[in-house]
Formats: structure tokens, sequence, C-alpha cells
């Protein structure tokens, strides 16, 4: 049982301090995990914000590239007097960002499918 006076070595004043240094110390580990963090967050959004540019050129320039391939088949069609063209492609809700690449190359073999066949269609009107 500890006296009241101190008897067993630790007197209240030094157990206080004891107290406020420990308080103290955890207050600085607190404020040095906070900057860490904040430092870690700035990475993560600047690396966010670099993915998100990227995207959205990737998606500008699959865009262009369909939009592209689409005024081609148009002008191969237009020469179908019996068949109207539709709308351009829109964008896919359904799309898959990191397939932009393969999606747009899947394009080509359609596009001269497409070709092929106006070809042969144009060359059974000339029997």
């Amino acid at each position: 049982m500890t006296s009241p006076d101190g008897a067993d070595g630790v007197s209240a004043a030094m157990r206080y301090k004891e107290i406020v240094g420990l308080a103290a110390k955890a207050a600085n580990d607190l404020r040095a995990w906070e900057l860490n963090r904040a430092e870690e967050l700035d990475s993560a959004i600047a690396a966010a914000q670099a993915a998100v540019e990227a995207a959205a050129e990737r998606e500008q320039r699959t865009s262009q590239g369909a939009n592209h391939w689409w005024r081609m088949a148009e002008d191969n069609v237009s020469r179908l007097s019996w068949l109207e063209l539709a709308e351009p492609p829109g964008p896919a809700p359904n799309a898959r960002g990191d397939r932009l690449d393969q999606y747009l190359a899947e394009v080509k073999p359609a596009y001269n499918q497409l070709v092929h066949a106006v070809l042969q269609l144009g060359w059974r009107a000339r029997r």
C-alpha cells in the first residue's frame, strides 16, 4: 500500500510528470502519424487524378477511332441506295475502360467484313 507522503519512492509530482510526458509523446506520435497519412493521401489523390486524366484521354482516343471507322463504313454503305444508315455509335455503358484498345482493335476486322460484303453486293448487282 502506498503511503500518502510517497514513501514508496514515487511521489505524486513524479507520477504527474510521467503522465504528462506520456501524453506529450502520444500527441507527438499522433501528429507524426497524421502528417504521414496526409502525405499518403496527397499521393493517392495525385495518382487518382492522373489515372482519371489518362482514362479520359484513352476514352477520347477510342471515341475518335470509333467515329473514324464509322465514317469509313458510312462511305462504303452509302453506295447501297436501299440501305438506310443508322445513327453513329455512342458510348456503351457496360464497356470496360481497361479494354478500350481491344474494343477498337475489334472494329477493323468488322469493317473489313463490311467492305467485303459491300463489294460482293456490288458485284452481284452488276450481273
